[in-house]
């Protein structure tokens, strides 16, 4: 598979170039220069084959010649070694719950894959990587547990100071090892400009060899389609048509499902679902893409003023407003609403929800009540026990913290606390 920039201005590139490189010399997302589709005789089969094996035959499309097919084989069965429920909440709702990887978000599907691939290149190199991530809560960690003690591989991760949950904070700055943590006095938009920042100073790239694992990272976002594919074998829906609702931020996790559906996966629609932080929905509205400083939420790791995958999103529908609205539909919620659908869900199926599966729930609930012959799935990103505080007040019941969280509790903080300047991020990365 080859790789071109939305900028248009870089030459196509290979597989370990665009992952690699991150993001591309013109500042351009790294995008397949075509979608591969899956034949019907994949969907006939693919009742009978694991997540891992599925997860193959998908991926071998977008990875392979460029890694074998053993490496391939022996990458999936390593990062993708916990369950992926689908849960029934009544004979149309459906959760599927992404939070059982080793630290207790989604990000562990793309993280843990693109770790074993760079370790895999790094290797082929010879060179030595700073792997240079901007997190607003889950991302950062899921790196850090991903990388952690990788040959060659340094990790540098920022967060907003302030604004990710207790134990996010634990699982961030408490890794140690090859792992450093930047605290940022500013927001996660500040953290992330900064990273671009970094990737296209000449003088960094001439002294150090960075390396992104954002989801500008086309590793990142890629191996996020397989439980698209995923789900939508798992599911009866009696003839009925999927809609599929994302909580969304930086608006990865939406695009390797709109790529999925390219790809085949009998989705009928994707229902946008924001905090208050709500550029897309709005663009779904007018047609204007007008970024905004992001708020702080209980949602927080959705707390996005400028998604940085929404020029992927732009490619994918020829930067066509009424083309994006035919797939996707947008949604947005207060965080008093997101605490009162924590609360109502519980008491109604006696299921927790995090508060970004809330958001998701409240969309797909919005659009399902418009389109009642759906079946509809919302996607459950994190445990909630990650936002203890807030969930238990919601239900007024405490939550149980699963063992992979519970170590965490215990991390001694360790982090540097830097301006949001260029110069002080700089100053780091050539320390290193």
């Amino acid at each position: 598979m080859k790789f071109y920039s939305t900028q248009q201005n870089s030459p196509i590139v290979g597989l370990q170039e665009a992952v690699m490189n991150g993001l591309a010399p013109d500042g351009g997302l790294y995008m397949p220069i075509h979608i591969p589709q899956l034949s019907s005789n994949f969907f006939k089969a693919a009742r009978t084959l694991s997540f891992q094996d599925i997860a193959f035959e998908v991926g071998k499309h977008f990875f392979m010649p460029d890694i074998g097919e053993e490496m391939l084989q022996s990458i999936i069965k390593d990062a993708y070694n916990f369950e992926i429920p689908l849960v029934a909440l009544n004979e149309r709702l459906y959760v599927m719950e992404l939070f059982h990887g080793p630290t207790g978000a989604f990000k562990d599907f793309a993280a843990r894959f693109m770790a074993r691939l760079f370790g895999f290149f790094v290797e082929k190199s010879g060179r030595k990587v700073t792997i240079l991530v901007a997190t607003s809560g889950d991302t950062g960690s899921a790196v850090a547990h991903g990388f952690l003690n990788i040959n060659n591989i340094n990790v540098v991760i920022l967060y907003p100071s302030g604004k990710v949950s207790p134990l996010q904070e634990k699982q961030l700055t408490g890794m140690g090892g090859n792992i450093k943590a930047l605290e940022v006095k500013g927001t996660f938009d500040d953290c992330q400009k900064l990273v671009k920042q970094a990737f296209l100073d000449m003088e960094l790239k001439e002294k150090t060899t960075l390396a992104s694992a954002n989801s500008i990272n086309i590793a990142r976002l890629l191996p996020q389609s397989f439980y698209y594919v995923y789900l939508s074998i798992l599911l009866n829906t009696g003839g009925r048509p999927i809609v599929v609702s994302v909580p969304s931020g930086n608006f990865g996790n939406l695009t390797a499902g709109i790529i999925a559906k390219r790809m085949g996966v009998p989705i009928d629609k994707f229902v946008a679902s924001t905090n208050v932080n709500d550029v897309i929905p709005c663009y779904l509205q007018t047609g204007k893409f007008e970024p905004k400083p992001s708020i702080a939420t209980i949602s927080n790791a959705m707390d996005v003023g400028n998604p940085s995958n929404f020029v992927r999103m732009l490619e994918l529908y020829d930067h066509d407003v009424k083309k994006m609205k035919s797939d996707v539909f947008g949604a947005n919620f207060s965080d008093q609403e997101v605490r009162e659908a924590i609360s109502n869900v519980y008491e109604q199926f006696s299921y927790i929800m995090d508060p970004h599966g809330a958001v998701a729930y409240l969309g797909l609930i919005r659009y399902m009540s418009k389109n009642p012959e759906c079946q509809g799935v919302f996607l459950e990103t994190a445990h909630p026990a990650k936002f203890l505080d807030e969930v238990e007040k919601s239900i007024h019941e405490p939550v149980a913290i699963p063992k992979q969280l519970k170590k965490y509790l215990k991390c001694k903080k360790e982090a540097v606390l830097i301006e949001n300047t260029f110069d002080d991020l700089e100053n780091v990365l050539l320390s290193i």
